[in-house]
């Protein structure tokens, strides 16, 4: 690819393919510039080093989590929208779990405008600001919880890999003592069928919304975490 003809949102988009073929420590400005076929100073145009780059992906990622909303829609309903959003964009680039930790720390902006849309639809039910961040962060890290939990077996294994893979480890909860552990060997059954993925995503963002949707029920005092004022 001609330097000239080598716009950011094209170092950004290789980037993060290279992230989700080979993790996020492959991602370096030196490889980057060989994979575009460049000199590492064609990219430097766009990127002084590579925590720049990095927020430069994290930016482009993170635009599909504040998506449109209906003008009438409750609070509850739009931020849903923007949980399953996040949960959409880490399943399809797992590499991001490694760049959300610390971007409270920098200036990617649609980071700060989910954060801000986030603070805007937890003050409509009635959190405080303190509540509503410490919501949005906790929202945030059970994603990514969710997400790195996903059931089933290593995403490398073939069909047949998987089929075995999932016996060993039903042949080994079944052989634990079944009058010490019952409820763990009749999960073993489980193991007989490849999981429901998307019913366990569903049911996980599900309980991440009661917990918000509870806490927005209860009756709570003015104040928010911090010190009353004095």
């Amino acid at each position: 690819m001609a330097p000239e003809k080598l716009s950011r949102e094209t170092v950004v988009e290789q980037a993060i393919k290279l992230a989700d073929a080979e993790g996020l420590e492959a991602v370096t400005i030196r490889r980057l510039a060989q994979v575009l076929g460049v000199t590492p100073m064609a990219l430097y145009w766009h990127f002084k080093n590579k925590d720049q780059l990095l927020e430069g992906m994290s930016d482009h990622l993170l635009r599909e989590v504040t998506p449109e909303f209906e003008p009438d829609s409750p609070w509850n309903v739009r931020l849903r929208a923007m949980v399953e959003a996040l949960t959409g964009v880490i399943r399809r680039h797992p590499a991001l779990i490694g760049l959300l930790p610390s971007l409270k720390n920098q200036g990617v902006e649609s980071f700060t405008i989910a954060t801000n849309t986030a603070l805007d639809l937890l003050a409509q039910a009635g959190f405080a600001l303190d509540e509503g961040f410490l919501i949005s962060s906790l929202l945030m890290h059970g994603v990514i919880a969710l997400v790195d939990g996903e059931p089933g077996c290593p995403s490398a294994f073939t069909p047949e890999e998987a089929i075995e893979w999932r016996r060993q480890k039903r042949l080994h909860l079944e052989s634990l003592p079944a009058d010490r552990f019952p409820r763990v060997v009749e999960f073993a059954k489980t193991f007989a069928t490849e999981p429901d993925v998307e019913r366990y995503y569903a049911f996980g963002i599900d309980l991440l919304m009661a917990g918000v949707e509870a806490q927005a029920a209860r009756p709570r005092p003015c104040a928010g975490w911090g010190r009353p004022a004095q």
